[in-house]
């Protein structure tokens, strides 16, 4: 069947997958996300007999999307269960090397993102704060568009670093010059907007504007941190991949298949992320499979061509 398939390949292209998320442990940048999955497995007690001790006291199934980037090279990995995002994220970053430094975390405002045991210099997602005002243009057309105007210039100068290919420290000189008097004079002016009673603290504009002052330290660690983006939009776009899956196949049937689904994924996504064909690099990695078996880490997206011509040239002359 199908599944064997499937089965026999997800043997085969394990220790790659293992590889990625050691990889992914050591990146300078961690995004981190989650969106509801949905298992059908027959029965309550079979889901939660399945799902084991993560499941005590949850109800919910979860897709987790993390995107590590490091050394210019980004891996995507994918976790499904009932564990939320930050507690997959703990589990990854156990495997980080203890000499380097605390990872930057890119997140939005949910706790499920930070639940876990770990440390991160945490920065939250200005374009999920953002998003919060432009649904309410219509309704609040002027007080919207002070706060749109604000975060687009600070958007242009991020897409200025980029184009000029800056390095962190002269970003952040960028940041530090252009968008801190900008983030300043906006947080003054949400501040206004509250403590004079301009808008109905309990309105929807009110509650837009008390989220972004909760995690201002968050939203604005990019003045102050060197390589802290400005928001959470690649992890969102990986998810997209999970959804996606979520609607063309409804669903996972088992949290085996689910697993499945991830390891595939990860490995597929990642490839995505480093410019290289998904599936020319899964055939290359169950055409050797043993070599990958042996040394994982020479058979990334990144490397594997690499290998492949080195095992096409034959073996070293002897010495």
């Amino acid at each position: 069947t199908q599944w064997d398939l499937v089965r026999g390949a997800l043997a085969q292209l394990l220790p790659a997958h293992e590889q990625l998320i050691d990889q992914a442990a050591q990146g300078a940048v961690v995004h981190n996300d989650d969106t509801t999955m949905k298992l059908l497995e027959l029965t309550a007690e079979q889901r939660a007999a399945a799902l084991g001790e993560d499941a005590k006291g949850r109800t919910g199934v979860f897709t987790s999307g993390i995107v590590s980037i490091g050394e210019g090279r980004k891996i995507a990995l994918f976790f499904t269960g009932a564990r939320h995002a930050g507690e997959n994220l703990a589990e990854v970053l156990k495997r980080r090397a203890a000499q380097l430094p605390i990872p930057i975390q890119m997140c939005d405002g949910s706790s499920s993102n930070t639940a876990g045991d770990f440390e991160t210099l945490l920065g939250k997602c200005n374009a999920h704060g953002r998003r919060k005002f432009v649904e309410l243009a219509e309704l609040f057309p002027e007080q919207v568009r002070f706060v749109l105007e604000t975060l687009r210039e600070v958007y242009k100068s991020d897409a200025e670093a980029r184009t000029r290919e800056l390095s962190p420290a002269e970003r952040l000189r960028l940041h530090q010059r252009e968008s801190a008097p900008r983030m300043a004079a906006l947080k003054e002016w949400m501040d206004r907007q509250l403590t004079e009673r301009l808008i109905e603290p309990n309105s929807q504009l009110g509650e837009a504007i008390r989220y972004l002052q909760n995690h201002w330290e968050g939203l604005t660690l990019f003045l102050r941190v060197q390589g802290v983006p400005l928001t959470n939009n690649i992890t969102e776009r990986a998810l997209k991949r999970a959804i996606v899956h979520r609607k063309n196949s409804l669903f996972y049937k088992t949290l085996n298949g689910a697993k499945a689904g991830d390891v595939f994924m990860s490995l597929i996504y990642t490839a995505e992320l480093n410019g290289v064909n998904p599936f020319e690099y899964l055939t290359a990695l169950l055409r050797h499979r043993l070599e990958l078996a042996e040394r994982p880490g020479e058979w990334m997206p990144w490397n594997y061509q690499t290998t492949l011509e080195r095992l096409s040239a034959g073996p070293d002359p002897p010495a």
